[in-house]
């Protein structure tokens, strides 16, 4: 479990976590928490290549030999299939899903036709989540619910509502921060709208800002002497990971779900991430979008 801090004990042994985008940044410091303590963990990202290394470096650091690497490209909706039927294909619990990859700064569309970060942070994450919630319920023991942590960001209060043409389109704005807004409303929509429909004895959700990290997110987009100094200014990725962390393992946490949290602390999202009927929307056209039923 997590302290206060957001380091870890030993009490984690037997779990399972996966953690997507774990190869760097805030991914990769909550899944070196969670190995460090003795929880087996799964680290779905993009590139094996680059992940292994990461793999290799956690058990080094952790002594925990049950860290491991599935591919997952959350920006491919076949991909997104792919790693559910790996995960799928075994009998394996997952207890805890950490939401945590995120994209930002970057102009384009998904192959499937969406805005970049949207489909990104968004669909791909939706996708996989309901794909694995079958798992994730069959996993929950005796008051001890399975979790899905979605690592969203405060840039969501920013975000008035969402524009479902534009989501369906290349981004527009020129460093697609109002982009990246919508996706981060989106992950706290979902985070609700997942808790309203799961029993809470079987899972649990959680959505949470991490902080103003000094993670590759923004800093591999940014010029060089610019990245620099926003880095030093911003939280390291270690303090990053700690409410992710917390939000995952905290025992105390066990019977709340649906809310967002911020420095460890529950917050009040936006009043917009709280309008229940945009919530069921987004949840009916992403079923739509990703051939899943409502």
């Amino acid at each position: 479990m997590a302290t206060a801090s957001g380091s870890t004990t030993a009490s984690l042994a037997g779990r399972t976590y996966l953690v997507t985008g774990a190869n760097t940044g805030i991914g990769k410091e909550t899944a070196r928490a969670l190995a460090a303590g003795g929880g087996t963990v799964i680290l779905a990202c993009r590139s094996l290549d680059k992940t292994q290394p990461v793999v290799d470096e956690l058990r080094r650091d952790t002594g925990n030999d049950r860290v491991e690497a599935i591919g997952l490209d959350l920006a491919d909706l076949a991909s997104v299939r792919r790693c559910a039927e790996e995960l799928l294909a075994t009998d394996r619990p997952i207890h805890v899903l950490v939401n945590n990859a995120g994209l930002a700064g970057v102009r384009g569309q998904t192959k499937d036709g969406f805005e970049l970060a949207f489909g990104t942070n968004h669909v791909g994450h939706y996708l996989l989540t309901r794909l694995l919630l079958d798992r994730l319920r069959r996993s929950a023991g005796p008051g001890a619910p399975a979790r899905i942590v979605n690592v969203s960001s405060e840039s969501h209060y920013a975000a008035k509502g969402i524009d479902w043409g534009d989501v369906r389109r290349p981004t527009r704005t020129v460093l697609g921060l109002h982009e990246y807004e919508v996706s981060k409303l989106a992950n706290v929509l979902f985070t609700a709208e997942l808790a309203r429909r799961l029993p809470a004895a079987e899972v649990t959700t959680y959505a949470l800002h991490p902080g103003v990290i000094g993670s590759d997110i923004w800093q591999r987009r940014a010029p060089r002497p610019l990245a620099w100094v926003a880095k030093k200014l911003m939280k390291s990725t270690t303090d990053g990971a700690r409410t992710s962390i917390w939000c995952a393992t905290a025992p105390e946490l066990s019977g709340e779900t649906g809310h967002y949290y911020d420095n460890q602390r529950e917050k009040r999202p936006s009043r917009v991430s709280q309008d229940e009927a945009l919530a069921r929307t987004l949840w009916d056209k992403s079923a739509e979008w990703t051939g899943l039923p409502a």
